[in-house]
């Protein structure tokens, strides 16, 4: 279960809290329900984000060796630092991402979708193929976030790559060849942060003036490049490809009877992108009934937390505007609560607005994959074709 978890969020067997042994020997108390789950997010002193960023399969030498030539390190910053400097840096953070400053991307960010939903609306109808997370969804976080945050100067494929690399790295189970390669991957674009760290503008600069050293400079823009595009093009693949099964709301959305928000709320409940959550438990403490002694590694489970009847009415059917609907638990809670979850709302409601439509009268030929992961789902590929009288193809 740990490392497929969005595949079990609807198993009703499911206790509150359980514990469970993951590939390499440990045992990990897993969290369900949401209340339970909202109590550890809340609780940042009994329960810590140390844990967070610890790699999941712990690492051979070749693979360490490989990072410490890079200088690779990952000091606490935003979601693993528990410290006195998170505040800070959190605010500094914030404030590139600051609402204001999301809003005045919306225009352009409409503009390019819409011109990317031409373009496949006419392959469409040519009757090609289309991989909507290639064509439409996998970069579009990532070039907004480099109009608010000064990036490195890298290409779009290489950011892409190295954030899908880190994601594996450190959340999948792996072996050690497996590792190796990803740690060269993650190396090398470590490095390239680190220089830019020294001297890029913007946020790096912001963090340089206000006293922070290099490896948090370095780590706070790591951890930015892949929960603050990565995640956001994965939910924007999941919920095109739940729409493409939701023809009642795709309809009530042509009308106007459907809240593009509500839309983009009830995707982040049922197909969260982050569908679980770690903390470490540093003193005794008991939770829904359960002992969790000190040093426990506690696995929240955000996407069934979304799905807990106590909270939400029809917990497994796709109901925008539904009672308990925005009580999600997709962007945490607490004082780590993900600091750009405005930019996340603003760029799936400007591909729902826009791209909806893509999705009447198609049939998927290649629905997205998700590769083994204990809190990202990475889908890799979501492809339709347009119903046609010729292929017979029927849509959803």
């Amino acid at each position: 279960m740990l490392f497929r978890s969005w595949a079990q969020v609807a198993d009703p067997a499911w206790p509150d809290v359980a514990r469970v042994p993951d590939h390499v020997g440990g045992t990990h108390l897993v969290v369900t329900r949401h209340a339970l789950v909202r109590e550890v997010l809340a609780d940042p002193v009994t329960y810590r984000p140390d844990n967070a960023l610890d790699a999941v399969t712990p690492m051979p030498v070749t693979a360490l060796r490989v990072l410490a030539g890079h200088r690779f390190r990952l000091p606490p910053t935003l979601a693993n630092n528990s410290g006195a400097s998170h505040p800070q840096i959190r605010a500094i953070v914030a404030e590139a991402l600051h609402p204001a400053r999301v809003a005045a991307q919306r225009q352009w960010l409409t503009a390019l979708v819409r011109d990317r939903v031409a373009r496949i609306g006419a392959a469409l109808d040519a009757g090609s193929p289309v991989d909507l997370y290639a064509d439409l969804a996998a970069d579009l976080p990532l070039l907004v976030l480099a109009r608010l945050v000064e990036l490195p100067d890298a290409s779009v494929g290489a950011v892409k790559e190295f954030a899908r690399a880190a994601l594996e790295l450190f959340w999948a189970p792996l072996d050690p060849d497996r590792q190796l390669a990803l740690a060269t991957e993650v190396g090398r674009f470590h490095s390239v942060l680190r220089d830019f760290a020294a001297v890029g503008g913007g946020l790096a600069a912001e963090l340089r003036s206000a006293g922070h050293p290099p490896d948090v400079v370095v780590g706070a823009l790591f951890f930015l490049l892949v929960a603050g595009q990565e995640t956001t093009s994965q939910f924007l693949t999941l919920l095109l490809h739940r729409l493409a099964d939701e023809p009642a709301v795709r309809a009530g959305l042509r009308s106007g009877e459907v809240a593009v928000a509500d839309v983009v709320e009830e995707g982040l409940r049922l197909e969260p992108p982050i569908v679980t959550w770690r903390r470490v438990a540093t003193t005794e403490s008991t939770l829904g009934g359960t002992r969790v002694p000190a040093g426990t590694s506690l696995v929240l489970w955000l996407g069934r937390a979304g799905r807990d009847p106590a909270v939400v009415e029809s917990p497994d059917e796709f109901r925008p505007g539904q009672r308990g609907s925005r009580r999600h638990l997709a962007f945490g809670a607490g004082a780590h609560r993900c600091v750009g979850d405005v930019l996340a709302r603003m760029e799936a409601a400007v591909v729902v607005a826009e791209a909806a439509p893509l999705l009447d009268g198609v049939t998927v030929l290649r629905p997205p994959w998700c590769p083994d992961n204990l809190t990202f789902r990475m889908p890799d590929a979501f492809v339709v074709r347009r119903r046609t009288a010729d292929t017979g193809l029927t849509g959803s």
